[in-house]
C-alpha cells in the first residue's frame, strides 16, 4: 500500500498558490524516510508576489488601532486551540515528535504567546511627551516597521513561525514567512487557519529552499529580515540586508553550559539535565548540552547521566513511552553520528553513540565524557541527543569553560549556595542563565543571546519593539 502523496501550496494574497514555474521539493518524513508531501520551490516570482501582497496590504493594517489587531491575534489563538489535533498532526508528520509531548508541550505555549502579543499590542511604552526646550513639546511614536521577511527554522516550525508573526502582527507589520524546506506542512495549515481572520496579504506563507530564503531577504520591499537558524545562515542574512541596510533579527543556535557545583542534588540535576539535553532529540537551540561537573562528583554524576540516557527511550511518534522521535533529516543524522565518529581517543562514550534502527533517522541518547575544552564537540553545536561532561575544579575555570565557546544563548547552574549562584548569573556570558532548572521558557521573558548566538530578542515586551521603529515628532506650543 503507497501513502498518498499530498501537495502543499504558497499562500500569497489571501489565496493559495502553486510556484509560478510549477517548481516543487519532495518532502520526507524522518519517521519513514518516505516522501509524504511535496511543497513549492519558490523562485524570484513568487517572492515578488507575496513581497508585493504584504506592501499592498501594510497600510491599512498598520493603521488599525491596537485594539483591533489584538482582537484578530485572539481569534487566531483561539482558532489554533480548536484546529490543535490538525496542527499536532502536521507538526508530527513533519519532524516525527511525539504526538503526546507536542500536544502537551507545544501547543498550549503557542497559544498563550499569541495572547501574550494580542495584549503586548494595546501596551506599547515610550517617553513621555514634555517640553524639552522652551515653547516646544515633543512627542514619541512607535510605529511598525513595515514588511517582515521571516525565515523559521526545522526544529520547532510552529513555535517557531508563532515567535516571528506574533509580534510582527501585533505591532502591525505585514509578514512573509518561510518555513524549512524539510518542514513546511505546519506552517502551510497555520496559513489556512489565519487566513480566515486577517484580511488578505497580511500572512503569507512561501515555501521553498535557502536560495528563496535568500531572494526574500535580498528583495528591496521588505524593512526587516528575521531568521532563526545557523550560524553561517544568519551572516549570509545579515550580510545581504546590510546592503540595503534592513533591520536583522537574528537567533544563531547555542551550546548551552551547564554547570553543576559539589553542592547539587545529583538526582534532581540528573534528571532535569537529562530531561533538557534530549528533549526533542536535543534538536533545541538552548538544550542541556555541555555539561560541566566539579571534580568532587564528576564520576558519580556521569554514572548516574549514562543511566538516565539509557533509561531515555526514542521511538514512534504514537508510543506515548517516547520521550523524543527522530532527528529532522538525513543530513542531521550524518552530522550528530558525524561528531561521534569523529571523537579523539581520550573521550570515552558512556552510553548510546549510535543510530537506533534501520529506517527513520533515530538516534540513541548520548552521554560522552573525558573531553577537553578545545574539542570538536565541545566547540561546536551538535544539534542532537548529545551530552558531553567536562570536570572542573573551581568557580573560575567553570567560568572560563562555559563562556569558552563562540556560542552564548543560554546557560545554567546547579547550586545550593545563593551567593554562587548570583555571581555566575553575573559571571556567565549568555543571554539567558537558568538556576537549578534548564530549558523553562515564558512569554513573558526575553529569550536571544550574544555572541555568535545572534541578536535581537524573540518573546517578551523586548521582541515586540524589536518590530517598532521610534520616531520624534516636536511641535512649537507658540501663538
Amino acid at each position: 500500500m503507497t501513502t498518498e502523496v499530498r501537495r502543499l501550496r504558497n499562500y500569497i494574497n489571501g489565496e493559495f498558490r502553486d510556484a509560478a514555474d510549477g517548481r516543487t521539493i519532495d518532502v520526507v518524513s524522518p519517521v519513514t524516510e518516505e516522501v509524504y508531501a511535496t511543497s513549492p520551490l519558490s523562485g524570484q516570482a513568487d517572492v515578488d508576489a507575496a513581497m508585493e501582497a504584504a506592501a499592498a496590504a501594510f497600510p491599512a493594517w498598520r493603521d488599525t488601532t491596537p485594539a483591533e489587531r489584538q482582537k484578530a491575534l485572539l481569534k487566531i489563538a483561539d482558532a489554533f486551540e480548536e484546529r490543535a489535533e490538525d496542527l499536532i498532526a502536521a507538526e508530527s508528520e513533519n519532524t516525527g515528535k511525539p504526538l503526546g509531548l507536542t500536544r502537551s508541550e507545544e501547543i498550549p505555549p503557542m497559544v498563550d504567546q499569541i495572547r501574550f502579543f494580542a495584549g503586548a499590542a494595546r501596551l506599547l511604552e515610550g517617553r513621555s511627551a514634555g517640553e524639552y526646550m522652551e515653547g516646544l513639546t515633543s512627542i514619541i511614536r512607535r510605529e511598525p516597521v513595515g514588511v517582515c521577511a521571516q525565515v523559521a527554522p526545522w526544529n520547532y516550525p510552529m513555535m517557531m513561525a508563532v515567535w516571528k508573526f506574533a509580534p510582527a502582527l501585533a505591532a502591525g507589520n505585514t509578514v512573509v514567512i518561510k518555513p524549512s524546506d524539510t518542514t513546511p506542512a505546519s506552517t502551510v495549515l497555520m496559513a489556512e487557519i489565519i487566513g480566515q481572520i486577517l484580511p488578505k496579504g497580511v500572512f503569507n506563507v512561501l515555501c521553498g529552499d535557502r536560495d528563496t530564503g535568500r531572494a526574500m531577504v535580498e528583495h528591496p520591499t521588505p524593512a526587516m529580515a528575521s531568521i532563526t537558524g545557523s550560524v553561517r545562515a544568519g551572516m549570509q542574512v545579515a550580510e545581504s540586508a546590510a546592503k540595503d541596510v534592513k533591520r536583522v533579527h537574528l537567533e544563531l543556535g547555542g551550546k548551552a553550559p551547564v554547570v553543576v557545583f559539589e553542592d547539587a542534588d545529583i538526582a534532581k540535576t540528573v534528571s532535569g539535565v537529562s530531561e533538557a539535553g534530549f528533549f526533542n532529540a536535543g534538536q533545541d537551540c538552548t538544550a542541556a548540552t555541555r555539561v560541566l561537573v566539579h571534580e568532587s562528583i564528576h564520576d558519580e554524576f556521569v554514572t548516574a547521566l549514562a543511566k538516565a540516557a539509557a533509561d531515555t527511550k526514542t521511538g514512534q511518534p504514537d508510543d506515548e513511552d517516547v520521550a523524543y522521535g527522530p532527528l529532522n533529516n538525513a543530513n542531521q543524522l550524518k552530522q550528530v553520528s558525524g561528531f561521534i565518529e569523529r571523537l579523539p581517543a581520550h573521550a570515552k562514550v558512556e552510553a548510546g553513540g549510535h543510530r537506533v534502527g534501520d529506517k527513520g533517522y533515530f538516534y540513541a541518547p548520548t552521554v560522552v565524557s573525558g573531553l577537553k575544552q578545545d574539542d570538536e564537540i565541545i566547540q561546536n553545536e551538535v544539534f542532537g541527543p548529545v551530552i558531553t561532561v567536562q570536570s572542573f575544579t573551581d568557580e573560575d575555570q567553570a567560568v572560563s569553560y562555559a563562556n569558552g565557546v563562540e556560542y552564548a544563548l543560554a546557560s545554567s547552574v546547579w547550586t545550593q549556595n545563593h551567593a554562587r549562584a548570583m555571581r555566575m548569573s553575573k559571571n556567565l556570558d549568555f543571554g539567558c542563565v537558568w538556576i537549578n532548572t534548564h530549558i523553562p521558557l515564558v512569554a513573558e521573558m526575553p529569550h536571544g543571546g550574544f555572541k555568535k548566538s545572534g541578536y535581537g530578542k524573540d518573546l517578551s515586551a523586548y521582541g515586540f519593539e524589536d518590530y517598532t521603529r521610534i520616531k520624534h515628532v516636536m511641535t512649537s506650543i507658540e501663538d
